[in-house]
């Protein structure tokens, strides 16, 4: 069938939309997805610069919210016309998938960024008939359709509007997750969050949601720390004008905090957010860091604080996702305060705004 797409052809260009000819005899665990919209993520932008190999030309996307249009052989999760949210691609067979860390999937990479089926085929081709590289996040949503497998779709109820739901499946789980699933703060504990672009802010979300009493939002753009506090954070600090640890060990909440989550992925950054935590502190980085090593001031590094690095939010898609839906249809997890729309042509204008700070969560919605 023809589908069309947005095709990266090659490094640091824009996308381009194009007619794609997608193979729609399904394997037995695969399935067709109509795309209704889809989220524009941090780490599209970081195969688009080359921070992650990815082979080229390439469909990207890993945001995707749709309908499930025709389903393979041995699919039994979801029927035709589900409403369903496209989450990162895993095995199911290994023991952290087992063990319900499919995050940490062994067969993680290949899947999620091999660019084809395992096997080696691509059911995806241009105009010449060469192959596009897709699957990416096991569904490459920047197109109308979408492959994806049993593993990796997340059904989920019709009464909430679908267009939104797609960044539930990668950056709003991962900060969200962050919090509730690895730090699980107890009521009355402390947070620091550097970088409040989307997933930090789904971070204080959720701060505010397990009962935190210190949520303190850092980051260098006013707006955004407004809006942090609209959505939990109970202080916020533009580190363009103050030392951060200091501010929080001598003013904020002295003796430290107890977590620290940094969606940057910078070495000053990360130095600043451990020197923030009490003894025994946690920091969380969560970011594809600009640089090949993390590297921070040993003489904050002390006292029993760790760093840990974390993959969408160590969560279960399909129990997590639906919590974070029933939070939000509660009033307790406001994400869609986040989103600007842009139809599907608009992309490029909506990673223009993204990249200056004008958006925080775009999302891209399909022609109907």
């Amino acid at each position: 069938m023809k589908i069309k797409a947005a095709v990266l052809s090659a490094p640091k260009t824009s996308f381009n939309l194009e007619t794609i000819e997608l193979d729609t005899e399904l394997r037995s665990e695969e399935i067709l997805v109509k795309i209704v919209a889809t989220g524009l993520c941090h780490t599209d932008l970081a195969i688009r610069d080359s921070q992650i190999p990815f082979e080229l030309p390439a469909i990207l996307g890993h945001e995707g919210s749709g309908i499930v249009e025709k389903i393979g052989s041995n699919v039994t999760k979801v029927k035709i016309g589900d409403h369903v949210i496209l989450a990162p691609a895993s095995c199911g067979k290994c023991s952290y998938c087992k063990s319900g860390h499919q995050s940490y999937c062994i067969n993680f990479m290949p899947l999620n960024f091999g660019g084809k089926r395992t096997d080696g085929s691509c059911p995806y081709h241009n105009h010449s008939g060469k192959e596009v590289s897709a699957f990416f996040f096991g569904q490459s949503s920047f197109a109308t359709y979408s492959l994806a497998s049993e593993n990796n779709v997340v059904k989920v109820q019709d009464d909430v509007e679908l267009e939104i739901l797609g960044p539930l499946g990668c950056g709003i789980q991962t900060g969200a997750g962050t919090v509730l699933n690895v730090l699980q703060p107890s009521a009355g504990e402390s947070i620091v969050v550097s970088g409040v672009g989307p997933v930090g802010l789904a971070a204080i979300m959720a701060a505010k949601a397990a009962g935190c009493s210190t949520i303190i939002a850092v980051d260098v753009h006013d707006n955004r720390l407004e809006l942090a506090k609209e959505l939990g954070a109970t202080h916020v600090i533009n580190s363009l004008n103050v030392v951060v640890s200091d501010e929080i060990n001598n003013t904020i909440h002295p003796g430290g905090v107890h977590y620290a989550v940094d969606t940057t992925g910078r070495n000053a950054v990360i130095t600043q957010a451990v020197g923030s935590l009490r003894y025994m502190g946690k920091c969380v980085v969560l970011a594809v860091a600009p640089t090949p090593n993390i590297e921070i001031d040993n003489a904050v590094f002390t006292m029993g604080r760790s760093i840990q690095y974390v993959v969408e939010g160590d969560s279960v898609p399909d129990i997590f996702i639906p919590q974070l839906i029933t939070l939000y249809k509660k009033g307790l997890f406001p994400f869609d305060k986040l989103i600007k729309f842009y139809e599907f042509d608009q992309i490029n204008q909506a990673i223009e705004d993204s990249e200056k700070g004008i958006t925080l969560k775009a999302i891209l919605r399909m022609p109907k």
